[in-house]
């Protein structure tokens, strides 16, 4: 059976389960009811290969939000996108040179309301390994492939805490080569975690 096939079948299962955890988040615990969310879509590209990775980017450290941190290739939904996909597969395009049509599409996952006004669509898709990826670099500053599997075994995954608006707020980190993965992403990436299989027990 092909990656494609095999993670297809795990989102559909994963998706299909009734016995969700509690703490998989899909909404930052610091969002205000009053927030006004705007459509946005981060591609999850995966690897083809017999150790499938996973492709993240370093935001700029020029831009005014998340200046520096790893984040999956993504932004909002613009007027000119068919859908979230769309989104998703324009945006790899502009920040890292990724073609759409190396894209074969999965599926989406759970959706991740942020307090900074965003209701993003994480969408899976395989594409082949090696491409000549290139930084966009008024948009992010470099790109680097983590092994899938590390990004999603829960040991690697730590449970840390904040303290915002004189409340404790929870939130994941990932440490992988000198890279921090954390908030969204980190989020984002517990999520899928447990939807591929990759976690069946409470973190």
């Amino acid at each position: 059976m092909t990656l494609a096939r095999r993670l297809r079948a795990a989102l559909e299962e994963g998706h299909r389960r009734t016995d969700t955890p509690d703490w998989i988040q899909t909404v930052d615990p610091r969002i205000e009811g009053s927030v006004v969310l705007a459509p946005a879509a981060v591609l999850v590209a995966i690897t083809d290969r017999a150790n499938p990775g996973l492709i993240l980017t370093q935001r700029s450290s020029r831009l005014r939000k998340h200046a520096g941190q790893v984040a999956f290739p993504g932004g909002k939904v613009d007027d000119g996108d068919a859908d979230e996909i769309a989104a998703a597969l324009r945006e790899a395009e502009e920040e890292i040179g990724l073609a759409p049509h190396h894209a074969q599409i999965i599926g989406t996952s759970d959706r991740y309301s942020t307090f900074t006004g965003f209701d993003i669509i994480p969408v899976l898709a395989v594409i082949p390994p090696d491409l000549p990826l290139q930084a966009q670099l008024d948009e992010v500053d470099d790109w680097f492939e983590v092994p899938l599997a590390f990004a999603l075994d829960p040991a690697n995954r730590t449970r840390k805490e904040l303290e915002w608006d004189g409340a404790a707020r929870h939130y994941y980190e990932i440490d992988w080569q000198k890279r921090r993965i954390w908030g969204i992403t980190a989020a984002i990436l517990a999520n899928l975690s447990w939807r591929l299989g990759y976690d069946r027990s409470p973190a």
